[in-house]
């Protein structure tokens, strides 16, 4: 899925391409996609564009009257830059938006459709889309502490949770968790004051670092090459392989259809974290509640 570093690089990409620009037409191949009804899709055609704004994992794409069409890509989307008038052929080719300079289409790998529009007015409806979480870019360490804690739940959950923290996934939390030394399955309500300073230090300096990468990455070109497995990362995707730090071997924890790349030497005292192990004592990596000891 992309995630905050992915979004900030397309709107990076977006924003000279298509603010200042009027929306001729709006192409669907599925109406599944459409996931509301009022205002209609077409009331966005013909009105110019004003702002191209990201709300989590999600893009907003503002007209003149207040109107937004919100894009969630969800796993699998991807958005592409195409001549005018691009063809939606294929079977995974599902909206495109005509603008006299191009077309963005959106395309969907795979047979599961996940991938969503939003047509919304005003601001007030455009906040309704939003899940909630903190910017991590716009907060006090404070703030970040009193967030992730609030509820006792492992690290990684908490990152990925978009009630918590704004717009980060699978991947960027295994690269956060990793640059922190922090285990992901330890224990919000058990961290001390300098791993939580750690972790705020390492959050926000991560994706920074990516979203600089990818940013400059899309200078030449629009982002084609989204994917949740970039050359460069830490441990997410890197199963096997050497850790960068310490060469220790990069271990995963799987559960259901999320997998966890952490180092054991950096991040869990040398600990190789068992599936099993942790279905024995009722912990899921991604989904703890137990409750820390007083």
């Amino acid at each position: 899925m992309p995630e905050l570093p992915d979004v900030a690089a397309y709107i990076a990409a977006l924003e000279p391409r298509i603010v200042g620009q009027t929306l001729e037409r709006v192409r669907l191949a599925s109406v599944a996609l459409l996931r509301t009804s009022s205002p209609a899709i077409t009331a966005l055609e013909g009105r110019t564009v004003r702002e191209v704004r990201r709300i989590g994992k999600r893009i907003a794409i503002g007209v003149e009257g207040d109107l937004w069409l919100v894009v969630h890509l969800m796993i699998a989307g991807r958005l592409h830059w195409r001549a005018s008038g691009a063809k939606l052929g294929g079977r995974n080719a599902l909206a495109a938006l005509d603008f006299p300079n191009g077309s963005l289409v959106l395309t969907e790998a795979g047979s599961k459709r996940r991938a969503s529009l939003h047509v919304v007015e005003g601001e007030e409806s455009l906040a309704t889309i939003d899940r909630g979480g903190i910017d991590v870019f716009n907060c006090d360490l404070e703030a970040f502490v009193q967030a992730m804690g609030a509820r006792n739940h492992t690290l990684k959950r908490a990152l990925t949770d978009a009630h918590v923290i704004d717009g980060i996934g699978n991947a960027y939390s295994d690269e956060i968790l990793h640059a922190a030394r922090l285990s992901p399955i330890a224990l919000t309500q058990r961290l001390q004051p300098a791993e939580w300073q750690r972790l705020f230090d390492a959050t926000r300096a991560t994706l920074r670092t990516w979203i600089d990468r990818l940013c400059d990455a899309g200078k030449d070109g629009f982002p084609e090459r989204v994917t949740a497995f970039r050359d460069g990362m830490a441990v997410h995707g890197r199963y096997g392989k050497a850790c960068p730090r310490c060469g220790t071997t990069i271990r995963r924890i799987r559960y259901a259809d999320n997998e966890t790349n952490y180092c054991p030497a950096c991040q869990t005292g040398g600990k190789v974290l068992a599936d099993r192990a942790l279905s024995r004592l009722g912990i899921s990596p991604l989904r703890s509640n137990v409750k820390a000891s007083p």
